[in-house]
């Protein structure tokens, strides 16, 4: 078998039935679909030995011809070579630029064309529409619920469970909890592959991923198990939707701050306004749990809600941080099994 395809499946990160590994790619605008875009295959000696002369080059005003200087991880252009591989550095590694870029077009696919200024990816439409969902849907539950009288605003404002707990509001709860779900574990998973590519650790990142998916699973259970049906196992799912959505956020503000090296995309006030978010939904919890033992269930019932939106905005702000995303790919490759490889190994690549 030859060596790169020996690569190639040494990177799947999930091994199924029928002898295939199933890989995922995040393709930053302007930067190749790499898993490792910032070493590109250069011996480390040499890369640190042509960041020693990109800086000679720099203090003395010339840089060299394959040197690129870029603002931030999204200024990559097409063909250019990343910070501090001159063509010194690629000859002393027993490598020329143009024999570099075509075993770089061999292995990743040709480079994608450079993002143009302030151009999203369709990728952060998602989180948007996720938010705008939510808020939207749970709203319409409650205007219903009023409509029809199932909740009597003169005997206190009422929790969202109950205005989603009897029909026909309670069926447009299920369906809106439901795909709310669905688009928050997508991206959750799509938020673990993007920290994989910025060299996020894996069992960390892993810890993140899980949080994430056991807060839509409990959204999801929030939806099909009523209030007034199973209150056991919906006071199981709130818990996972609103606790754990919390910790979820945090984990990730966590990670930003004892990785400072981590890209931050947009503007410079995302990050406390995140934290702003963060720290509020934990207070609420703490009043919600708080006035709700002091039978005070109005009080805690606004505080619930003011939860729910909170964890909405947190989700809708990942569209910032998916601007940066051109798209995502679902790479299928021959894995290793028991029987023999073809001769012709298929591989399938479907853009999502």
């Amino acid at each position: 078998m030859p060596e790169r395809e020996k690569k190639d499946q040494s990177r799947g990160s999930n091994c199924f039935g029928g002898g295939r590994l199933i890989r995922w790619r995040c393709r930053h605008q302007g930067l190749p679909s790499h898993p490792e875009p910032t070493h590109w295959g250069i011996p480390a000696a040499a890369q640190r030995k042509g960041e020693g002369k990109a800086s000679e080059g720099e203090e003395a005003g010339s840089p060299g011809p394959h040197t690129q200087q870029p603002k931030d991880r999204n200024c990559t252009q097409k063909g250019a070579w990343p910070v501090g591989l001159d063509s010194g550095a690629l000859e002393e590694a027993g490598s020329s630029p143009e024999r570099e870029a075509d075993r770089q077009r061999k292995a990743c696919g040709p480079f994608p064309s450079p993002a143009e200024p302030g151009m999203w990816g369709y990728l952060s439409l998602l989180p948007a529409f996720l938010a705008l969902w939510a808020i939207t849907g749970v709203w319409t539950v409650f205007a219903l619920a009023v409509a029809n009288r199932s909740v009597n605003l003169t005997e206190g404002f009422p929790y969202i469970s109950l205005c989603g707990s009897y029909p026909p509001q309670s069926c447009i709860f299920s369906q809106l909890l439901n795909m709310g779900a669905a688009m928050a574990a997508w991206i959750c998973i799509i938020r673990y592959h993007q920290l994989r590519d910025w060299g996020v650790g894996r069992w960390f990142n892993q810890v993140i991923l899980w949080t994430g998916l056991l807060c839509a699973l409990g959204t999801s259970v929030v939806g099909n198990f009523q209030q007034k049906n199973q209150l056991p196992v919906h006071l199981t799912g709130a818990f996972f939707a609103l606790f754990v959505g919390n910790l979820y956020f945090w984990l990730q503000l966590f990670l930003f701050w004892w990785m400072k090296s981590l890209p931050q995309p947009g503007a410079p006030w995302i990050r406390p306004l995140r934290l702003g978010l963060c720290s509020l939904c934990t207070i609420l919890m703490v009043a919600m749990v708080i006035l709700h033992h002091w039978l005070l269930r109005s009080a805690s019932a606004a505080c619930e809600w003011a939860i729910a939106m909170l964890l909405f905005m947190l989700f809708g702000l990942f569209a910032v941080d998916f601007s940066c995303l051109d798209g995502c790919t679902l790479c299928l490759q021959p894995g290793p099994s028991l029987s023999p490889p073809p001769a012709s190994p298929i591989s399938l690549q479907v853009p999502l």
